[in-house]
């Protein structure tokens, strides 16, 4: 999964230590989890590759998207609470979430979001690339960057999207922040990326060989105002680390930094830790490994309710409790 020179975060990485490889995934908030699959999967042809529950509230679903692959880089996850409150994005956040694909399919997905009633909006020239923007049910920005040397991803056929305007996995992040020096000192002297350059208020940064998926850009807002996480807003930004020997050498940089870091929590398809950046955003790494494929073949991932083994026992409960989801093609996991 690596690119070339993918390996450190910027020269001989932090301390002895590689740095992340980049954007591992991505968790949001959403209200009603039909309208989430019905955007994500069915409008943006992304693949449901898992369909489980919060493990820290079991009654409610995890779900996560994908490349046909579920390749790190291009894993969007949600909690969808149907009860949850419009959410707001203010200071110590992340507020958009983009994707890359190639330059001439903006007027596609342009095209594709209006003729399906989704108003968008295409700028030019964000570090020399244009981008559409638009907002999915629950008011969440996303983007579409273009970017003809994003890699290319594990197509995921049954969407029905035209391979050639496939989504190509994360582009980039963007945090907004009130200040930028602790946590530029964060992702760069602690996580491994570099300063890649500046536009205005908006900062970037690049890890790894740099590029789509490696990217997160610190946009300094003129209001410090916290926001308030719930439907629509980002919970936390995972970046990843190649292994589990990657990870523990992390970990032990995070803390040696002063982080309140997490002991390693296993999340069924990889590791993770949490701590918090000086701005306020919930950072994870996580491990590339095992996988989504590790419960459920890889040919069927996300057609099924799939629970870990300490939740099989509530198997008949919870699937009374969760909402049936019909999925593109008609599927009810």
């Amino acid at each position: 999964m690596e690119r070339s020179g993918e390996r450190a975060g910027g020269g001989g990485g932090v301390a002895g230590v590689d740095g992340v490889l980049g954007i591992h995934h991505v968790t949001a908030i959403a209200s009603d989890p039909q309208r989430n699959v019905d955007f994500y999967a069915g409008v943006l042809g992304l693949r449901l590759v898992k369909v489980t529950v919060n493990y820290d509230d079991p009654g409610s679903y995890h779900l996560y998207y994908a490349d046909g692959a579920g390749s790190p880089g291009t894993v969007l996850t949600f909690f969808p609470w149907p009860t949850a409150p419009r959410g707001r994005v203010g200071a110590g956040m992340a507020s958009a979430l983009a994707y890359a694909a190639p330059s001439g399919s903006l007027g596609f997905w342009a095209e594709r979001l209006r003729g399906l009633g989704i108003e968008s909006s295409v700028g030019t020239g964000r570090f020399g690339r244009d981008v559409l923007t638009a907002q999915d049910p629950d008011g969440m920005t996303v983007e579409i960057v273009a970017d003809d040397a994003a890699p290319a991803r594990v197509p995921w056929a049954s969407a029905g999207m035209p391979g050639e305007h496939a989504l190509r996995g994360f582009h980039s992040v963007t945090l907004r922040e009130a200040t930028l020096d602790a946590t530029s000192k964060t992702l760069t002297e602690t996580l491994g990326f570099r300063a890649a350059g500046t536009e205005g208020t908006r900062h970037r940064f690049e890890a790894g060989g740099g590029g789509a998926s490696a990217i997160v850009d610190v946009v300094l807002t003129g209001d410090p105002a916290p926001g308030r996480g719930a439907a629509g807003t980002f919970h936390h930004v995972a970046w990843r680390a190649r292994d589990d020997g990657h990870h523990e050498a992390l970990r032990g940089r995070i803390a040696a930094a002063g982080h309140r870091v997490t002991p390693v929590i296993d999340r069924t398809y990889f590791h993770a830790i949490y701590f918090r950046e000086p701005g306020g955003v919930l950072f994870e790494v996580s491990t590339d490994g095992p996988g989504f494929a590790t419960d459920e073949p890889a040919a069927t991932m996300g057609t099924r309710l799939v629970l870990p083994p300490h939740l099989e026992p509530r198997r008949a409960a919870l699937e009374e409790t969760l909402p049936r989801l019909v999925l593109p093609g008609g599927v009810r996991p």
